[in-house]
């Protein structure tokens, strides 16, 4: 218990120190009172010394934000990095992945990031094996013989074997699947000798044979049960396909009924079994949309990485700069070609006319893009390709004389005619942007000489079936060629004929001395035996001028950045985007730089 004495100290004690409080706190009022704001009315007079220090340490602290950023750039750097999901809008519709079918864009994108084929291009457009390990030919250049790589694997995890191929190519043989691939497989016979081992025997030697093995092997023990004729009309095909490619099969939604509306959305997820690798990416979705307008709106709102089916960048997405556009030159010609067998066109001095009248280096100049100038039925890094044997060059005056020559005179209408028959022809197309500026240079140009071209901008039904029955005069198409320059199954005779099973000989040209050169360079794999051969043809389609080479065009690829992995280079169909689509990146973080 405390007794009073105690609790009389303690009170005197705080009275006291109370009191020294209240003087410390009369002290530092006084203090502030006559050294702060006493003197705030003197900063007027040194105004320009603290501006002037004020403004230093400012610049100070910013300089050493600005130098430690840019010297990060020397420790630092950024990298991409695994991980992420990839989606990609295709203009078109989904209908199946089954490469057996798979042609428009949307189904051919889907089976090649599904299935995997015996060979496959790498991103500097070179064949390289996918499922093949090894490949021989024998000396006679008509037996093929493929070994399979070991351990490959289905999605489903069953050993992916010889038979898988057998089964593959003996399907495509068989007239009741109905394949599109079809008419390049007869009269090949097919045998698989041990579970690795494949051997191909053709008629006669074929140096291109192995450009052919690139489309996808399905799975026999999925599809053997299944009638050949009902192939076409499978699950397998729309939802539940299995494969051996980069990427597995996981889902698929459909929305909206509105077919202008409608878009099929294709999930799938990495393969870590691929045999070029586990890919990169997380998962890879691809988006098909039915219309232009839905797709440039799903790009801008961020929802797609990268977009397919555009021939130039529309003017909704050129706004967006920090897009990136990669241009992919094909190797295919886009040509003018002449239907040789009737009408005006049946004339040569017309046909070389119209190849001097036409200024196609002005046209390719003015396409917005860089594009090669074609003037032979050859590429020019293909074997048989010679400069000195092009295409008649730009004069419009020698086209001119050349008409007077043949006896195509100039009516009062500029126009040209020749016994009551006019100098006109019908040029048929594809509505596009790009083709109907091409036709409209053309017509002018032809018109200057007196020819009189309708154009017909057809869409891409239509201009197929045209193609089909080759109801045309004069047809502006690209064909596709690839790596390897045998291009008889567009200028042969026999692919004229109507029996043929493509006709792709879209100009109805026949020459003896062109069939025999394009017979003879097709067998020959050394490329100076090669070019010997084909110069004949080359010759004789500069001579008869049977079509008027124009560019070698590009695949159009717009990404909403840039893609690791995903490198410019030559092609051959627009998958080929995909050569290294196993290590697309689209992450990136800040990495140090190890000296």
């Amino acid at each position: 218990m405390v007794d009073r004495a105690t609790k009389l100290r303690w009170r005197r004690r705080f009275r006291r120190s109370r009191k020294q409080v209240e003087s410390m706190g009369e002290q530092a009022e006084q203090q502030l009172e006559e050294h702060v704001i006493g003197r705030l009315g003197r900063l007027w007079n040194v105004r320009r010394f603290l501006l002037g220090w004020t403004l230093l340490i400012t610049l100070l602290i910013t300089s050493l934000i600005a130098q430690t950023r840019a010297l990060s750039t020397y420790y630092q750097t950024q990298q991409p990095v695994p991980g992420g999901t990839y989606t990609e809008g295709i203009l078109g519709a989904f209908t199946t992945a089954n490469p057996l079918y798979a042609t428009g864009q949307v189904d051919s994108s889907v089976a090649r990031l599904v299935f995997s084929g015996l060979f496959k291009y790498d991103d500097k457009n070179n064949l390289t094996g996918d499922l093949a390990d090894t490949w021989t030919v024998n000396e006679r250049g008509n037996v093929y013989t493929v070994t399979l790589k070991p351990g490959v694997i289905w999605h489903d995890g069953e050993p992916l074997t010889s038979a898988d191929v057998l089964f593959t190519y003996q399907t495509i043989q068989n007239p009741d699947a109905d394949s599109p691939l079809f008419s390049s497989w007869q009269g090949v016979k097919v045998a698989a000798p041990d579970e690795r081992t494949i051997t191909f025997t053709l008629p006669q030697a074929l140096s291109s044979f192995p450009y052919a093995m690139t489309n996808g092997i399905v799975p026999r023990h999925i599809l053997s049960s299944v009638p050949v004729s009902q192939l076409r009309s499978i699950s397998f095909d729309t939802t539940n396909p299995v494969g051996s490619g980069a990427f597995r099969w996981s889902a698929i939604e459909v929305t909206a009924a509105d077919p202008e509306k409608r878009e099929e959305r294709i999930a799938l997820v990495p393969n870590e079994y691929y045999t070029g690798g586990a890919p990169k990416l997380d998962s890879f979705i691809i988006r098909a949309f039915h219309n232009e307008e839905s797709i440039i709106e799903s790009f801008n709102r961020q929802e797609l990485d990268g977009v397919v089916g555009f021939n130039k960048v529309p003017d909704q997405i050129a706004q967006n700069t920090n897009s990136r556009r990669y241009s992919f030159p094909l190797t295919s010609q886009t040509m003018v070609f002449f239907k040789t067998s009737a009408g005006v066109l049946a004339e040569a001095p017309v046909r070389k006319a119209l190849v001097q009248a036409a200024d196609t280096q002005g046209i390719v100049s003015s396409l917005g893009y860089a594009a090669g100038t074609v003037n032979q039925p050859l590429l020019r890094f293909q074997a048989g390709y010679d400069k000195s044997l092009s295409q008649a060059a730009y004069n419009p005056l020698a086209a001119n004389q050349a008409l007077d020559a043949a006896g195509w005179v100039r009516g009062p209408d500029g126009f040209r005619s020749k016994g009551g028959v006019p100098l006109a022809f019908r040029l048929v197309t594809e509505s596009t942007p790009e083709y109907a500026f091409v036709t409209e240079k053309l017509q002018e140009q032809w018109k200057a000489v007196g020819v009189k071209v309708d154009v017909a901008l057809e869409d891409a039904s239509d201009l197929q079936t045209a193609i089909a029955f080759h109801n045309y005069d004069a047809l502006l198409y690209g064909i596709s060629i690839g790596v390897d320059p045998d291009v008889l199954a567009y200028w042969h005779s026999s692919q004229a004929d109507i029996r043929s099973a493509n006709r792709l000989n879209f100009s109805e040209y026949k020459s003896k001395v062109a069939d025999s050169a394009l017979e003879a360079g097709r067998t020959r794999s050394d490329p100076t035996q090669k070019a010997v051969k084909y110069r004949p043809f080359v010759e004789a389609w500069r001579n008869d001028a049977p079509a008027l080479g124009l560019y070698q065009p590009r695949f159009l690829y717009i990404a909403r950045q840039s893609v690791a992995g995903l490198v410019e280079h030559t092609i051959n169909a627009p998958t080929d985007r995909y050569s290294n689509v196993q290590n697309w990146m689209i992450r990136e973080t800040s990495q140090d730089i190890v000296q």
